[in-house]
């Protein structure tokens, strides 16, 4: 196998430790540990002040991949699948579905490994594109992509980087397409539950379609990124003892201390998602205002969940790329550029899942008053 290099973790890793404020990132407001601790129920508190560190089960902790299942309303524990992040949980599954010549569809833009990793796999892979206008899927660009040979079909709602969230009814009929020619549908929906308005939450692809693989994570939602803890969900064993194999030779298993605090995060999922979810709605209605006021810089379409948006950058007299690093040699504000999802449009993720994202916005709002005669003219 051979890779080509991932732009998005390639670029985060020049700079995401670097600049003093991050405008790009993708997940919710971090946990400290001690505050996490304080939510333990009395079981998985003894189970972390007794814990040993030795290997642990390769599908998972057993009370972890039961606390998962219930996030589904049909699945069982044994229906789960531990990995170390949600991006082993994707290589894993690519490498235990695809085989030279299967054709796949995936939404664009998409997150990298999504597209990279089925054609380094030698697959026939087709995109779709969302409509930049307002990131909706047309099902008739799905229905005309289909082919005799479609092995998956690559799907992420809340969508990354845009926010957007299809209808049920496109989702349905996104199932229906692959069911008639019996591909899977790979859902990655790790900002499930970090809906704007909870109305728009769709139902997960493992619960609704037997050969659906449903990714999570606790990094975006929950706010727990450094646990490194993903899983994939599915009906179907028989992929999930395939995509077990693979695992042996990466992490093999995982931490046994993240698996503990992930336990303990998801018990308490409803303080966690409540606080993240406030910081989040707070923060967009400060970045609509802020897009309002400088409506000639920017195009901006209102994500309707997870934590992140993708905004279009109007200036004619530079692109995104210099744009982003002028914001951050003059103000030290990370954004991302579209560019790192083969974006030529101008367009460039913003986050809004973090506390410190409005005092970010107001050296964004500066950079853009001390610029704006080399921006706009």
């Amino acid at each position: 196998m051979k890779l080509p290099i991932f732009k998005l973790e390639d670029y985060f890793s020049r700079w995401e430790f670097k600049a003093p404020f991050l405008l790009g990132q993708s997940d919710a407001e971090r946990w400290d540990l001690s505050d996490l601790l304080a939510l333990a129920d009395k079981e998985s508190r003894k189970l972390w002040d007794t814990l040993h560190l030795g290997y642990t089960e390769t599908q998972g902790l057993p009370l972890l991949r039961q606390e998962i299942s219930a996030l589904y309303s049909s699945l069982k524990d044994q229906q789960v699948l531990c990995f170390a992040g949600a991006e082993e949980g994707i290589f894993c599954a690519m490498n235990a579905l695809i085989r030279p010549g299967d054709h796949v569809i995936a939404i664009t833009p998409c997150y990298q490994s999504l597209e990279t990793l089925p054609r380094s796999l030698q697959a026939d892979v087709s995109l779709v594109a969302l409509n930049p206008s307002d990131w909706s899927l047309d099902l008739d660009d799905m229905r005309r992509a289909m082919k005799p040979s479609t092995r998956l079909i690559v799907v992420n709602f809340p969508h990354n980087p845009t926010g957007a969230i299809i209808p049920y009814e496109i989702l349905k009929g996104i199932i229906e397409l692959a069911r008639q020619c019996g591909a899977y549908v790979f859902s990655d929906e790790v900002y499930r539950d970090l809906e704007i308005e909870e109305k728009d939450r769709l139902p997960a692809v493992a619960d609704l379609y037997e050969k659906g693989i449903s990714l999570g994570v606790m990094s975006k939602a929950f706010g727990l990124a450094g646990l490194r803890i993903g899983w994939l969900a599915c009906q179907d064993a028989g992929f999930l003892e395939q995509a077990a194999q693979f695992k042996h030779y990466l992490s093999i298993c995982n931490s046994g201390p993240s698996e503990i605090l992930a336990l303990i995060g998801l018990r308490a999922k409803q303080a966690l998602l409540a606080r993240n979810r406030k910081i989040m709605r707070d923060n967009l209605a400060l970045l609509d205002a802020f897009f309002a006021r400088y409506s000639p810089f920017f195009h901006w379409v209102r994500p309707k969940g997870g934590c992140i948006g993708f905004p279009r950058l109007l200036t004619g007299k530079k692109n995104v790329e210099q744009f982003s690093q002028e914001l951050i040699e003059q103000e030290g504000v990370l954004i991302l550029p579209g560019s790192v999802y083969n974006d030529t449009q101008n367009h460039f993720r913003i986050g809004f899942g973090r506390r410190n994202m409005p005092e970010a916005l107001v050296k964004l709002e500066r950079f853009l008053e001390n610029n704006r005669q080399a921006l706009h003219g």
